[in-house]
């Protein structure tokens, strides 16, 4: 699967200076990407969990390599489409951590597990015998973890005995391989307080442990409790009931996680490079506006000019479709006319998913360019 997105050229080419990248660009600096990543990857290695990254983050089959190289078993999706795209990019192994549900997109899931190894996810008996049907019909298997509701209030069935019926079904069906559970506390992640985190992960690993004890009693299998994220990795890889985390944004962070107290050891990695459009009195124009980043988790935070030297008392506070407005505190300067800055974008995800390249940059000049092959992938 090729995005047809991709017919956009790159806004920088291999060798050129930070301060000539055209912009809007999403700038990585890779130094500090190559560190997180390899981070995790000792956490997990040093404590036997598999590690399964989200890629539902960066969208990008260039970085879902480099961390199946640094050990990952594969990675997460959250739809059909993303997870054709990592096939297509050479990823043998992609769980799409949600729910799948329809024919077309079935048919899609049985499809591509020819292919790869495919998991899904269900917290439903009707959608795990339509999965095994769409399976038996292309001449696949397909991996299931039940989905059980740890906290997150969102998808998943009961956990205890409703799991354990639901895992009778799944073993019970042609074409589908019962791996264990989906136990993924979202909200929990940008909980700010260390103890929240911890009270509600000690919760999720209860529940967990409680399903996966009735489901090996009943004589199936449960091979993997799956889940964790960048904000509570540590508390599930500490639990003694995970076996498999499931982190995404620790690659690049954000400044939502950011404003987490005792926040997950990783560097900010991953910048919008904006420029000066326009001055007046008391505030700079940028031209990143609302169709480049999202605000569902705050603005971004001004960090730095394009050479990544840190800036402070400059706010970004007012965003339009194609503009933003920042403001100077303190008298502190603002920026000059065609001048360009580094941002902190306020929530990754959707960020990313705005954008067609990632431009590795290191010692100031760019060195990779990476096609964001799933951007928009959400069908």
């Amino acid at each position: 699967m090729t995005p047809a997105h991709t017919q956009w050229p790159a806004p920088a080419a291999i060798g050129m200076s930070v301060e000539e990248v055209d912009t809007p660009a999403l700038i990585v600096e890779l130094d500090a990407l190559e560190a997180n990543l390899a981070r995790m990857a000792a956490f997990a290695r040093g404590r036997g969990l598999r590690l399964r990254t989200h890629a539902k983050m960066h969208k990008c089959t260039a970085m879902a390599r480099k961390q199946v190289a640094l050990g990952a078993v594969g990675v997460c999706c959250q739809k059909v489409s993303e997870a054709e795209v990592m096939v297509a990019g050479g990823v043998p192994d992609v769980l799409i951590s949600n729910e799948v549900v329809g024919a077309p997109k079935l048919a899609r899931v049985a499809a591509l597990a020819r292919e790869a190894r495919i998991g899904v996810c269900v917290d439903d008996a009707r959608a795990a015998r339509d999965l095994s049907a769409a399976a038996t019909r292309a001449g696949a298997n397909v991996d299931v973890y039940v989905e059980i509701d740890v906290g997150a209030r969102r998808c998943g069935v009961v956990p205890g005995e409703a799991a354990l019926q639901l895992a009778r079904e799944v073993a019970s069906l042609p074409s589908l391989r019962l791996m264990g559970l989906q136990a993924y506390h979202g909200s929990a992640q940008h909980l700010r307080q260390p103890e929240e985190r911890a009270a509600a992960i000690a919760e999720a690993s209860r529940l967990a442990k409680l399903s996966k004890e009735l489901i090996l009693a009943a004589g199936l299998p449960c091979p993997v409790v799956t889940g964790a994220g960048s904000g509570t990795f540590e508390l599930e890889g500490a639990s003694g009931v995970y076996n498999e985390l499931q982190p995404g944004s620790y690659a690049f962070m954000d400044a939502d996680y950011g404003r987490n107290v005792t926040a997950a050891p990783f560097a900010h990695s991953l910048f919008i490079l904006a420029s000066v459009m326009s001055r007046a009195p008391g505030h700079a124009v940028l031209d990143v506006g609302l169709k480049t980043h999202s605000v569902d988790s705050g603005m971004p935070l001004v960090h730095a000019d394009a050479a990544g030297r840190p800036l402070t008392g400059l706010e970004y506070r007012k965003a339009s479709d194609e503009h933003g407005v920042v403001f100077a505190a303190g008298g502190t300067g603002l920026p000059t006319l065609g001048s360009k800055l580094r941002l902190i974008p306020g929530h990754i995800d959707p960020t990313v998913n705005l954008h067609d390249w990632l431009v590795g940059v290191r010692n100031g000049r760019v060195a990779e360019l990476w096609p964001i092959d799933a951007r928009g992938a959400m069908w």
